[in-house]
């Protein structure tokens, strides 16, 4: 995410570094290559400006010029201000007093509101709401259908009149249908075009002035940078737009949209897009994502996934087993399932301070070890994957000819856990009381492997 943003501001910001005292002169110069880290990121060059302004303006004052390590204090501003661009704090969905809370969802074609909006009913069924998915794109061939199919993984009915009825009549017999079934949330799928016209805007503003939505959210691709910019300008002056969703933020996005967006509407980014499956969409942190921009990872986002994944008698499951030296492959196998639910391995990595983002890029990371692993501990028998020492040569060989993968695959497996095993068998006794008080201050945030 913003690699390549994260690596030209970096090395901007490098420059500070190298010096023990920083001069008015010194600042000018290095905010020169910041500015330029920033438009070569597709950011809109109002933004850059205003930002560079606000950074030098506090960079030259006695903060930092009269600072022992002014290059601290030049990446505290620098972090300051992109969190200040980005909307300084989170922005939440306004749940409305009286049911349902109507959403609805907007944007060009392409940019993914039919699957947003998927992701989103999905995100407030789990909170414990009764949300209703409403089909209003008639003119997309298979968007109907798209979105049965979506709401059928999700569990959420859909309402939907077929593609020969009107929008308009659709989002109204869509907002009665949830009041006479107790949906507390409706979403509302609408139409999108592969350009801004008036007759999608018409439409659209029919639709806001017959069911008054509670929310109305832009789906924007960050891929498109700058054009996203002026795309949301555009729907923002003719509805009055009540945040943005940013998707595609797996992909190898230059970080314009993000940073400019909030800046040009001065409507939030509420909700970012970071994969296909239909549970990677998490609410917008500007100070996270400043932080992830500079290289600082993100550690709160990490621990609320891990979080997602496990509970607390879990964590103190996996903590007397530690204690009892009895963690077995069955255990390995299901904190496998875990970590994987928890997102790709590249985006986690991500998330941890000092992991060089850059280096990633390069690195290629295998996620298909994780499936021959899994498939390896399956392949043995329960026996097997309580006493992992009985497995011999010919245990091997069925092991791996069941599992499809290498006796040498298998031997690293079992290398590997037994060293795991070792270090877990070093943490006992008063390593043990120690490590779990401090899981308990960090809020039964688990052990995992």
């Amino acid at each position: 995410m913003f690699s390549s943003l994260s690596d030209k501001l970096n090395a901007a910001l490098k420059k500070f570094r190298n010096k023990g005292k920083l001069t008015a002169a010194d600042v000018k110069e290095g905010m020169r290559e910041v500015k330029l880290a920033l438009l070569e990121a597709d950011v809109n060059y109002r933004v850059v400006k205003d930002f560079v302004a606000a950074v030098t303006e506090r960079a030259v004052g006695s903060e930092v010029l009269e600072s022992l390590v002014p290059a601290q204090q030049i990446v505290k501003i620098t972090n300051e201000e992109l969190t200040a661009i980005m909307g300084g704090t989170v922005s939440k969905l306004e749940i409305s007093s009286k049911p349902p809370t109507i959403v609805m969802v907007c944007g060009l074609q392409g940019a993914g509101k039919t699957t947003h909006c998927a992701k989103l009913a999905a995100m407030y069924k789990k909170q414990g709401k009764r949300p209703l998915l409403a089909a209003c794109d008639v003119y997309r061939p298979a968007a109907i259908k798209q979105l049965e199919v979506l709401g059928e993984q999700i569990g959420v009915p859909v309402f939907s009149l077929g593609s020969d009825i009107s929008p308009v009549e659709i989002a109204r017999e869509a907002l009665l249908h949830a009041k006479k079934h107790g949906h507390d949330m409706l979403f509302l799928d609408t139409a999108g075009r592969l350009h801004i016209d008036e007759a999608l805007m018409g439409e659209l503003r029919e639709i806001k002035a017959e069911v008054d939505p509670t929310e109305i959210l832009l789906v924007i691709d960050s891929m498109t940078g700058q054009d996203a910019v002026n795309v949301a300008k555009s729907f923002n002056d003719q509805l009055d737009i009540t945040g943005v969703i940013l998707t595609k933020l797996d992909g190898d996005t230059r970080g314009g949209a993000a940073l400019s967006v909030r800046h040009i509407t001065g409507k939030p980014i509420k909700f970012i897009g970071t994969g296909e499956k239909l549970d990677m969409i998490e609410p917008f942190h500007p100070d996270r994502m400043a932080q992830r921009i500079l290289g600082m990872g993100d550690v709160m986002t990490l621990i609320e996934k891990a979080q997602e994944q496990f509970d607390e008698k879990q964590a103190l499951e996996l903590e007397r087993k530690m204690r009892e030296e009895t963690f077995t492959l069955t255990d390995y196998l299901a904190q496998l399932a875990q970590l994987k639910n928890m997102g790709s391995l590249e985006s986690l990595l991500g998330m941890i301070p000092g992991v060089n983002t850059s280096a990633l890029k390069d690195a290629k990371i295998d996620e298909r070890a994780l499936a021959h692993t899994e498939a390896m501990i399956l392949s043995m028998t329960p026996r097997e994957r309580e006493h992992p020492e009985i497995i011999g040569a010919q245990r091997k060989k069925r092991i791996a000819a069941g599992s499809g993968t290498k006796v040498e695959e298998l031997n690293r497996l079992l290398k590997q856990f037994d060293a795991m095993k070792k270090m877990m068998k070093q943490m006992t006794g008063r390593q043990a009381a120690k490590f779990k008080r401090r899981m308990g201050k960090q809020g039964k945030f688990p052990f995992s492997f």
